[in-house]
């Protein structure tokens, strides 16, 4: 099969390109710029997620869905420790700073919630107010210690002598 020859004609004027590309170079440069920041824009999502703290990761990963008992428990001066003899709590993941808490004995299952505040210094404990010892468990709680595998708390806002440690099983 024969070949066609194409001829590519130029128009006269193409040496007066470099002079008008060089007058337009800012003009370049700004629409180049546009067209970078335009494809390297992310589009956010309809729900972006939040942050997650170091203290908020290290509440997940070390209190939450985890058996506890209490190791240490002191109503004023008097030693209540063997009033939770026996007795598992698990403060169960929720949603965000509240959640289920359950403590068993055995078979018995008891059923309540716990919430923190946004900084995870507080802890509230919600429990049923039977068997009577959980009433000393229901209060707001402030950590003084999270240092696991025990986990120290004091009353929040008041400075009642009362003292809770709670072991990391």
């Amino acid at each position: 099969m024969p070949q066609k020859n194409w001829t590519v004609s130029l128009p006269a004027d193409l040496s007066k390109l470099p002079g008008l590309l060089y007058r337009a170079r800012f003009a370049i440069v700004i629409a180049f710029s546009l067209m970078l920041l335009l494809l390297s824009c992310k589009k956010s999502s309809s729900d972006p997620a939040q942050p997650v703290s170091l203290v908020q990761q290290y509440f997940e990963d070390n209190i939450l869905n985890h058996d506890f008992q209490v190791q240490l428990a002191t109503d004023t001066a008097l030693n209540i420790t063997s009033q939770f003899t026996g007795y598992i709590f698990r403060l169960t993941k929720g949603s965000g700073l509240s959640g289920p808490m359950t403590s068993h004995i055995g078979l018995t299952v008891y059923n309540g919630t716990w919430s923190s505040n946004s900084d995870y210094s507080k802890l509230t404990i919600t429990l049923p107010v039977t068997p009577a010892c959980f009433i000393f468990l229901n209060r707001d709680w402030k950590f003084t210690k999270k240092t696991l595998p025990i986990m120290e708390l004091a009353p929040w806002g008041t400075t009642d002598p009362k003292v809770l440690h709670m072991e990391r099983l």
